[in-house]
Protein backbone atom coordinates (compact mmCIF):
# COMPACT_ATOMS: atom_id res chain seq x y z
CA UNK A 1 0.00 0.00 0.00
CA UNK A 2 1.43 3.30 -0.81
CA UNK A 3 1.97 5.87 1.63
CA UNK A 4 -0.12 9.07 1.74
CA UNK A 5 2.11 12.25 1.93
CA UNK A 6 -0.06 15.70 2.86
CA UNK A 7 1.74 19.05 2.62
CA UNK A 8 0.01 21.26 4.68
CA UNK A 9 0.78 25.37 5.66
CA UNK A 10 -0.66 28.23 6.00
CA UNK A 11 -1.75 30.31 2.45
CA UNK A 12 1.17 32.01 0.03
CA UNK A 13 3.79 29.66 1.54
CA UNK A 14 4.38 27.68 -1.86
CA UNK A 15 2.57 24.57 -0.70
CA UNK A 16 1.33 24.05 -4.25
CA UNK A 17 4.75 25.10 -6.18
CA UNK A 18 6.33 22.11 -4.15
CA UNK A 19 3.13 19.59 -5.08
CA UNK A 20 3.89 20.73 -8.85
CA UNK A 21 7.54 20.76 -8.32
CA UNK A 22 7.55 17.53 -6.86
CA UNK A 23 4.99 15.86 -8.91
CA UNK A 24 6.02 17.08 -12.22
CA UNK A 25 9.46 17.67 -11.66
CA UNK A 26 11.93 16.11 -9.27
CA UNK A 27 10.18 12.64 -9.20
CA UNK A 28 9.17 10.53 -11.83
CA UNK A 29 5.06 10.60 -12.42
CA UNK A 30 4.25 7.10 -12.26
CA UNK A 31 3.63 6.16 -15.68
CA UNK A 32 0.25 8.19 -17.80
CA UNK A 33 -1.97 6.21 -19.92
CA UNK A 34 -4.72 7.99 -22.44
CA UNK A 35 -7.68 8.59 -20.57
CA UNK A 36 -6.11 8.75 -17.26
CA UNK A 37 -6.75 12.12 -15.55
CA UNK A 38 -3.73 15.09 -15.00
CA UNK A 39 -5.90 17.39 -12.59
CA UNK A 40 -6.06 15.39 -9.55
CA UNK A 41 -5.99 16.55 -5.58
CA UNK A 42 -3.34 14.17 -5.81
CA UNK A 43 -0.33 12.57 -7.61
CA UNK A 44 1.42 9.22 -7.47
CA UNK A 45 4.49 10.35 -7.63
CA UNK A 46 8.07 8.18 -6.73
CA UNK A 47 11.15 8.61 -5.06
CA UNK A 48 14.53 6.61 -4.52
CA UNK A 49 12.23 3.52 -5.87
CA UNK A 50 9.43 4.56 -2.86
CA UNK A 51 6.27 5.21 -4.57
CA UNK A 52 3.92 7.44 -2.72
CA UNK A 53 0.59 9.06 -2.87
CA UNK A 54 1.53 13.19 -2.32
CA UNK A 55 -1.78 15.31 -1.47
CA UNK A 56 -2.30 18.77 -1.62
CA UNK A 57 -4.48 21.46 0.89
CA UNK A 58 -5.83 24.65 0.90
CA UNK A 59 -4.23 27.38 2.80
CA UNK A 60 -5.06 26.27 6.59
CA UNK A 61 -5.79 29.87 8.88
CA UNK A 62 -7.01 30.38 12.43
CA UNK A 63 -7.77 33.93 12.67
CA UNK A 64 -11.66 33.55 13.81
CA UNK A 65 -13.04 30.70 14.57
CA UNK A 66 -16.45 32.01 14.63
CA UNK A 67 -16.58 32.25 10.78
CA UNK A 68 -17.73 29.17 8.36
CA UNK A 69 -14.62 29.40 6.30
CA UNK A 70 -12.62 29.49 9.51
CA UNK A 71 -13.77 26.49 10.44
CA UNK A 72 -13.75 24.85 7.71
CA UNK A 73 -10.25 25.08 7.03
CA UNK A 74 -9.38 23.84 10.55
CA UNK A 75 -11.51 20.84 9.70
CA UNK A 76 -9.38 20.58 6.21
CA UNK A 77 -6.02 20.65 8.19
CA UNK A 78 -7.44 17.80 10.43
CA UNK A 79 -8.58 15.82 7.55
CA UNK A 80 -5.19 15.94 6.30
CA UNK A 81 -3.49 15.26 8.96
CA UNK A 82 -5.43 11.94 10.10
CA UNK A 83 -5.27 10.40 6.64
CA UNK A 84 -1.56 11.35 5.88
CA UNK A 85 1.21 8.78 6.85
CA UNK A 86 3.79 11.78 6.86
CA UNK A 87 3.08 15.78 6.65
CA UNK A 88 5.36 18.34 4.89
CA UNK A 89 4.93 21.54 7.05
CA UNK A 90 5.61 24.49 4.58
CA UNK A 91 6.69 27.71 6.33
CA UNK A 92 7.25 30.93 4.41
CA UNK A 93 11.18 32.39 5.48
CA UNK A 94 10.29 35.72 3.71
CA UNK A 95 7.85 36.86 6.38
CA UNK A 96 8.37 36.41 10.48
CA UNK A 97 6.77 33.39 11.86
CA UNK A 98 3.00 34.04 12.47
CA UNK A 99 0.37 32.77 14.91
CA UNK A 100 -1.28 30.87 12.31
CA UNK A 101 2.11 28.61 11.34
CA UNK A 102 2.71 28.37 15.22
CA UNK A 103 -0.85 26.64 15.89
CA UNK A 104 -0.74 25.04 12.91
CA UNK A 105 2.71 23.49 14.74
CA UNK A 106 0.88 22.65 17.35
CA UNK A 107 -1.72 20.50 15.46
CA UNK A 108 0.59 18.57 13.96
CA UNK A 109 2.47 17.47 17.09
CA UNK A 110 -0.15 16.52 19.16
CA UNK A 111 -1.32 13.78 15.42
CA UNK A 112 1.94 12.05 16.49
CA UNK A 113 1.98 12.08 12.55
CA UNK A 114 5.75 12.18 11.22
CA UNK A 115 6.52 15.96 10.34
CA UNK A 116 8.81 17.17 7.88
CA UNK A 117 9.20 20.99 8.25
CA UNK A 118 10.30 22.51 4.56
CA UNK A 119 11.50 26.29 5.42
CA UNK A 120 10.89 27.54 1.90
CA UNK A 121 11.68 30.71 -0.33
CA UNK A 122 15.63 30.30 0.82
CA UNK A 123 17.34 32.18 -1.70
CA UNK A 124 21.27 32.53 0.24
CA UNK A 125 21.66 28.75 1.33
CA UNK A 126 24.82 29.51 2.56
CA UNK A 127 22.85 31.74 5.74
CA UNK A 128 20.27 29.53 5.73
CA UNK A 129 20.76 27.81 9.10
CA UNK A 130 21.31 31.55 10.97
CA UNK A 131 18.38 32.75 9.20
CA UNK A 132 16.25 29.62 10.33
CA UNK A 133 16.77 29.44 14.22
CA UNK A 134 12.94 30.71 14.84
CA UNK A 135 11.45 27.85 13.39
CA UNK A 136 13.29 25.24 16.05
CA UNK A 137 10.65 26.86 18.66
CA UNK A 138 7.76 25.18 16.53
CA UNK A 139 9.16 22.10 17.93
CA UNK A 140 8.94 20.49 14.87
CA UNK A 141 12.89 19.51 14.64
CA UNK A 142 15.14 20.44 11.93
CA UNK A 143 13.71 23.15 9.30
CA UNK A 144 14.48 22.30 5.82
CA UNK A 145 15.81 24.97 3.70
CA UNK A 146 14.52 24.41 -0.14
CA UNK A 147 13.37 26.81 -2.71
CA UNK A 148 9.66 24.90 -4.41
CA UNK A 149 10.27 27.46 -7.34
CA UNK A 150 13.48 27.07 -8.27
CA UNK A 151 13.66 22.54 -6.85
CA UNK A 152 16.42 23.79 -4.23
CA UNK A 153 17.17 20.94 -1.64
CA UNK A 154 13.85 19.50 -2.42
CA UNK A 155 16.00 16.57 -2.93
CA UNK A 156 17.15 16.51 0.78
CA UNK A 157 13.10 16.76 1.74
CA UNK A 158 12.06 13.84 -0.58
CA UNK A 159 14.97 11.84 1.55
CA UNK A 160 13.61 13.02 4.72
CA UNK A 161 10.20 12.58 3.49
CA UNK A 162 11.15 8.85 2.30
CA UNK A 163 12.87 7.97 5.75
CA UNK A 164 9.64 8.42 7.83
CA UNK A 165 7.15 6.06 5.41
CA UNK A 166 5.76 3.16 7.91
CA UNK A 167 7.40 -0.30 7.18
CA UNK A 168 5.48 -3.10 5.08
CA UNK A 169 2.74 -4.13 7.42
CA UNK A 170 3.05 -7.95 6.00
CA UNK A 171 -0.73 -7.46 5.40
CA UNK A 172 -0.26 -9.26 1.72
CA UNK A 173 0.71 -12.54 3.74
CA UNK A 174 -1.72 -14.79 2.83
CA UNK A 175 -1.24 -15.11 -1.17
CA UNK A 176 -4.34 -17.38 -1.19
CA UNK A 177 -7.27 -14.57 0.15
CA UNK A 178 -8.18 -12.64 -3.31
CA UNK A 179 -8.83 -8.94 -2.10
CA UNK A 180 -11.55 -7.31 -4.08
CA UNK A 181 -12.06 -3.00 -4.28
CA UNK A 182 -15.79 -2.16 -5.57
CA UNK A 183 -15.09 1.83 -6.95
CA UNK A 184 -16.67 4.44 -9.10
CA UNK A 185 -18.58 7.44 -9.37
CA UNK A 186 -20.61 8.39 -5.75
CA UNK A 187 -24.65 6.57 -6.16
CA UNK A 188 -23.59 4.01 -8.70
CA UNK A 189 -24.50 0.79 -6.61
CA UNK A 190 -21.02 0.47 -4.46
CA UNK A 191 -23.08 -0.37 -1.57
CA UNK A 192 -25.77 -2.71 -2.80
CA UNK A 193 -23.29 -4.51 -4.81
CA UNK A 194 -21.42 -5.57 -1.63
CA UNK A 195 -24.41 -6.35 0.34
CA UNK A 196 -25.78 -8.49 -2.49
CA UNK A 197 -22.83 -10.64 -2.90
CA UNK A 198 -22.70 -10.99 1.31
CA UNK A 199 -25.78 -11.59 1.14
CA UNK A 200 -26.46 -9.50 3.97
CA UNK A 201 -26.91 -5.81 5.33
CA UNK A 202 -23.37 -5.36 6.20
CA UNK A 203 -22.55 -2.04 4.74
CA UNK A 204 -25.00 0.80 5.28
CA UNK A 205 -26.90 1.36 1.91
CA UNK A 206 -28.14 4.95 0.91
CA UNK A 207 -29.21 6.96 -2.30
CA UNK A 208 -27.54 10.04 -0.96
CA UNK A 209 -23.89 9.70 -2.65
CA UNK A 210 -21.07 9.77 -0.61
CA UNK A 211 -22.51 7.64 2.77
CA UNK A 212 -19.50 5.34 2.41
CA UNK A 213 -16.80 7.82 3.74
CA UNK A 214 -14.04 4.78 4.58
CA UNK A 215 -13.22 1.87 2.93
CA UNK A 216 -14.73 -0.87 4.80
CA UNK A 217 -13.35 -4.87 4.88
CA UNK A 218 -15.67 -7.38 4.85
CA UNK A 219 -13.69 -11.25 4.88
CA UNK A 220 -15.97 -14.27 3.14
CA UNK A 221 -15.85 -17.42 1.65
CA UNK A 222 -17.50 -19.31 -1.14
CA UNK A 223 -16.80 -22.64 -2.51
CA UNK A 224 -13.90 -23.50 -0.21
CA UNK A 225 -12.02 -20.10 -1.67
CA UNK A 226 -11.25 -16.71 0.92
CA UNK A 227 -12.01 -13.17 -0.12
CA UNK A 228 -11.73 -9.41 1.01
CA UNK A 229 -13.80 -7.45 0.12
CA UNK A 230 -13.20 -3.84 -0.28
CA UNK A 231 -16.06 -1.45 -0.39
CA UNK A 232 -15.11 2.33 -1.19
CA UNK A 233 -15.92 6.09 -0.74
CA UNK A 234 -17.85 6.92 -4.06
CA UNK A 235 -15.33 9.59 -6.19
CA UNK A 236 -15.86 13.09 -7.33
CA UNK A 237 -14.81 15.39 -9.72
CA UNK A 238 -12.50 17.70 -8.27
CA UNK A 239 -15.36 20.82 -8.53
CA UNK A 240 -18.28 19.02 -7.50
CA UNK A 241 -16.30 17.69 -3.99
CA UNK A 242 -18.45 20.64 -1.72
CA UNK A 243 -17.58 18.31 1.71
CA UNK A 244 -13.78 18.70 2.50
CA UNK A 245 -14.35 15.05 4.55
CA UNK A 246 -14.97 13.71 0.56
CA UNK A 247 -11.90 14.97 -0.28
CA UNK A 248 -9.98 12.90 1.62
CA UNK A 249 -12.23 10.04 1.00
CA UNK A 250 -11.01 9.90 -2.48
CA UNK A 251 -7.27 9.23 -0.60
CA UNK A 252 -8.98 6.14 1.16
CA UNK A 253 -10.50 4.82 -2.09
CA UNK A 254 -6.95 5.23 -3.88
CA UNK A 255 -5.61 3.01 -0.92
CA UNK A 256 -8.52 0.47 -0.94
CA UNK A 257 -7.50 0.26 -4.75
CA UNK A 258 -3.44 -0.46 -3.94
CA UNK A 259 -4.74 -3.18 -1.53
CA UNK A 260 -6.80 -5.02 -4.30
CA UNK A 261 -6.02 -7.57 -6.42
CA UNK A 262 -9.07 -7.57 -8.50
CA UNK A 263 -11.31 -4.22 -9.19
CA UNK A 264 -14.81 -4.17 -9.77
CA UNK A 265 -15.51 -1.02 -11.87
CA UNK A 266 -18.49 0.60 -11.26
CA UNK A 267 -20.89 2.07 -14.62
CA UNK A 268 -24.54 3.01 -14.56
CA UNK A 269 -26.60 1.98 -16.75
CA UNK A 270 -28.74 4.88 -17.16
CA UNK A 271 -26.00 7.61 -17.42
CA UNK A 272 -23.56 5.79 -19.49
CA UNK A 273 -19.27 6.47 -19.44
CA UNK A 274 -18.36 9.71 -17.79
CA UNK A 275 -15.30 11.75 -17.51
CA UNK A 276 -15.14 10.80 -13.99
CA UNK A 277 -15.60 7.03 -15.05
CA UNK A 278 -12.39 7.58 -17.18
CA UNK A 279 -10.26 8.66 -14.19
CA UNK A 280 -11.59 6.27 -12.12
CA UNK A 281 -10.91 3.44 -13.92
CA UNK A 282 -7.58 4.64 -15.69
CA UNK A 283 -6.29 4.78 -11.46
CA UNK A 284 -7.01 1.05 -11.43
CA UNK A 285 -5.40 0.53 -14.73
CA UNK A 286 -2.61 2.30 -14.02
CA UNK A 287 -1.73 0.96 -10.61
CA UNK A 288 -1.83 -2.54 -12.81
CA UNK A 289 -5.16 -4.45 -11.17
CA UNK A 290 -7.33 -6.76 -12.35
CA UNK A 291 -10.07 -5.13 -13.39
CA UNK A 292 -13.68 -5.95 -14.41
CA UNK A 293 -16.04 -3.12 -15.79
CA UNK A 294 -19.43 -3.57 -14.19
CA UNK A 295 -22.61 -2.35 -15.84
CA UNK A 296 -24.72 -1.91 -12.77
CA UNK A 297 -28.97 -0.68 -13.21
CA UNK A 298 -29.11 -2.59 -15.87
CA UNK A 299 -33.05 -3.62 -14.62
CA UNK A 300 -34.16 0.13 -15.24
CA UNK A 301 -33.35 0.06 -19.14
CA UNK A 302 -35.52 -0.42 -22.32
CA UNK A 303 -34.00 -3.24 -24.26
CA UNK A 304 -34.13 -4.63 -27.63
CA UNK A 305 -31.61 -7.38 -28.70
CA UNK A 306 -28.84 -4.57 -29.51
CA UNK A 307 -28.88 -2.53 -26.99
CA UNK A 308 -26.23 -4.54 -24.80
CA UNK A 309 -24.01 -4.55 -27.94
CA UNK A 310 -24.39 -0.72 -28.31
CA UNK A 311 -22.98 -0.43 -24.86
CA UNK A 312 -20.74 -2.51 -25.22
CA UNK A 313 -19.02 -0.53 -27.68
CA UNK A 314 -19.82 2.57 -26.09
CA UNK A 315 -17.41 1.31 -23.25
CA UNK A 316 -14.77 0.01 -25.22
CA UNK A 317 -14.77 3.51 -27.01
CA UNK A 318 -15.03 6.08 -24.07
CA UNK A 319 -12.68 3.08 -22.37
CA UNK A 320 -10.13 2.81 -25.08
CA UNK A 321 -6.93 1.93 -22.97
CA UNK A 322 -9.02 -0.90 -21.14
CA UNK A 323 -9.59 -3.26 -24.08
CA UNK A 324 -8.64 -6.47 -22.49
CA UNK A 325 -11.10 -5.59 -19.35
CA UNK A 326 -13.90 -7.92 -19.68
CA UNK A 327 -17.82 -7.01 -18.79
CA UNK A 328 -20.41 -7.45 -16.77
CA UNK A 329 -24.44 -6.09 -16.97
CA UNK A 330 -26.35 -6.21 -13.33
CA UNK A 331 -28.74 -5.47 -11.48
CA UNK A 332 -27.35 -5.14 -7.54
CA UNK A 333 -30.92 -4.18 -6.54
CA UNK A 334 -32.31 -7.36 -8.06
CA UNK A 335 -29.36 -9.54 -7.70
CA UNK A 336 -29.40 -9.93 -11.41
CA UNK A 337 -25.92 -11.94 -13.03
CA UNK A 338 -24.19 -11.23 -9.43
CA UNK A 339 -23.75 -14.35 -8.69
CA UNK A 340 -21.72 -14.63 -11.92
CA UNK A 341 -19.06 -11.96 -10.76
CA UNK A 342 -16.71 -14.13 -7.99
CA UNK A 343 -16.01 -16.78 -11.21
CA UNK A 344 -15.25 -13.28 -13.45
CA UNK A 345 -12.82 -12.33 -10.68
CA UNK A 346 -11.30 -15.45 -9.89
CA UNK A 347 -10.55 -15.86 -13.74
CA UNK A 348 -9.22 -11.98 -13.41
CA UNK A 349 -6.87 -12.28 -10.48
CA UNK A 350 -5.62 -15.93 -12.37
CA UNK A 351 -4.74 -13.90 -15.38
CA UNK A 352 -3.62 -11.11 -13.68
CA UNK A 353 -0.74 -13.28 -12.10
CA UNK A 354 0.30 -15.66 -15.32
CA UNK A 355 3.44 -16.22 -15.89
CA UNK A 356 5.23 -16.81 -19.40
CA UNK A 357 8.06 -19.42 -19.74
CA UNK A 358 11.32 -17.34 -21.03
CA UNK A 359 11.54 -19.98 -24.09
CA UNK A 360 8.16 -20.15 -25.18
CA UNK A 361 8.26 -16.12 -25.16
CA UNK A 362 11.12 -15.63 -27.33
CA UNK A 363 10.14 -18.13 -29.94
CA UNK A 364 6.96 -16.56 -30.14
CA UNK A 365 8.36 -13.82 -30.62
CA UNK A 366 10.58 -14.53 -33.79
CA UNK A 367 7.58 -16.05 -34.93
CA UNK A 368 5.96 -12.58 -34.82
CA UNK A 369 8.92 -10.61 -35.73
CA UNK A 370 8.82 -12.19 -38.57
CA UNK A 371 5.79 -12.31 -40.26
CA UNK A 372 5.32 -8.41 -39.50
CA UNK A 373 9.08 -6.87 -39.25
CA UNK A 374 9.45 -4.22 -36.95
CA UNK A 375 9.79 -1.05 -37.75
CA UNK A 376 12.69 1.01 -39.13
CA UNK A 377 13.82 4.79 -39.07
CA UNK A 378 16.49 5.86 -42.05
CA UNK A 379 17.68 2.63 -42.88
CA UNK A 380 17.90 1.35 -38.98
CA UNK A 381 15.92 -1.17 -38.13
CA UNK A 382 14.61 -2.20 -34.57
CA UNK A 383 15.63 -5.52 -32.87
CA UNK A 384 14.06 -6.89 -30.46
CA UNK A 385 17.70 -9.28 -29.35
CA UNK A 386 15.79 -11.15 -26.22
CA UNK A 387 12.41 -10.38 -23.91
CA UNK A 388 12.22 -11.95 -20.32
CA UNK A 389 9.19 -11.80 -18.47
CA UNK A 390 10.19 -9.60 -15.41
CA UNK A 391 7.01 -10.04 -12.70
CA UNK A 392 3.13 -10.43 -12.52
CA UNK A 393 -0.04 -8.20 -10.99
CA UNK A 394 0.38 -6.99 -13.80
CA UNK A 395 2.51 -9.28 -15.97
CA UNK A 396 5.55 -7.21 -16.73
CA UNK A 397 7.85 -8.04 -20.08
CA UNK A 398 11.62 -6.51 -20.77
CA UNK A 399 12.30 -6.45 -23.85
CA UNK A 400 15.71 -5.89 -24.72
CA UNK A 401 16.75 -4.12 -27.90
CA UNK A 402 19.24 -2.74 -30.50
CA UNK A 403 17.62 1.13 -30.07
CA UNK A 404 14.46 1.50 -27.64
CA UNK A 405 13.45 4.72 -30.03
CA UNK A 406 12.99 2.57 -32.57
CA UNK A 407 9.97 0.75 -30.76
CA UNK A 408 6.74 2.72 -32.41
CA UNK A 409 3.51 2.29 -30.03
CA UNK A 410 1.96 0.87 -33.04
CA UNK A 411 4.74 -1.75 -32.47
CA UNK A 412 4.37 -2.31 -29.19
CA UNK A 413 0.26 -2.41 -29.63
CA UNK A 414 0.92 -5.40 -32.24
CA UNK A 415 3.51 -7.48 -30.14
CA UNK A 416 0.86 -6.59 -26.88
CA UNK A 417 -2.10 -8.18 -29.07
CA UNK A 418 0.28 -11.24 -29.83
CA UNK A 419 0.76 -11.92 -26.13
CA UNK A 420 -2.93 -11.58 -25.06
CA UNK A 421 -4.26 -14.07 -28.58
CA UNK A 422 -1.39 -15.81 -27.10
CA UNK A 423 -1.53 -16.31 -23.20
CA UNK A 424 -4.94 -14.19 -22.67
CA UNK A 425 -4.43 -11.92 -20.13
CA UNK A 426 -8.00 -11.28 -19.99
CA UNK A 427 -8.93 -8.46 -17.35
CA UNK A 428 -5.25 -7.61 -16.96
CA UNK A 429 -2.96 -4.78 -18.42
CA UNK A 430 0.40 -5.74 -19.30
CA UNK A 431 3.57 -3.78 -18.78
CA UNK A 432 6.25 -3.70 -21.24
CA UNK A 433 9.45 -2.58 -20.56
CA UNK A 434 11.98 -1.69 -23.35
CA UNK A 435 15.73 -1.81 -22.83
CA UNK A 436 18.61 -1.06 -24.87
CA UNK A 437 21.65 -3.57 -25.11
CA UNK A 438 24.25 -4.35 -27.88
CA UNK A 439 23.86 -6.49 -30.30
CA UNK A 440 27.00 -8.88 -29.83
CA UNK A 441 26.17 -9.48 -26.36
CA UNK A 442 23.63 -11.46 -27.84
Amino acid sequence: MKPIVAIVGRPNVGKSTLFNRIAGGLVAIVENHPGVTRDRLYREVEWLEKKFILTDTGGIEFKDVSTPLSVQMRRQAELAIEEADVIIFVVDTHSALTQDDIQIARLLRSSDKPVVLAANKVENFSKAEAELFEYYVLGLGEPIPISAVHGMNTGDLMDAVIANFPQDDGEDANPDVIKIAVIGRPNVGKSSLVNTLLGEERVIVSSIPGTTRDAIDTSFEQDGKSYILIDTAGMRRKGRIEELVEQYSVVRSLRAVDRSDVVLMLLDAEEGITEQDKKIAGYAHEGGKGIILVVNKWDLIEKDDKTMNRFEKDIREELGFMQYAPTMFISAKTGQRVNKILDLVDFAAEQNATRVATATLNSLLREWTHLNPPPSHKGHRLKILYATQSGVKPPTFVLFVNDPELMHFSYRRYLENHLRKAFGFEGSPIRMVIRQRDEEKD
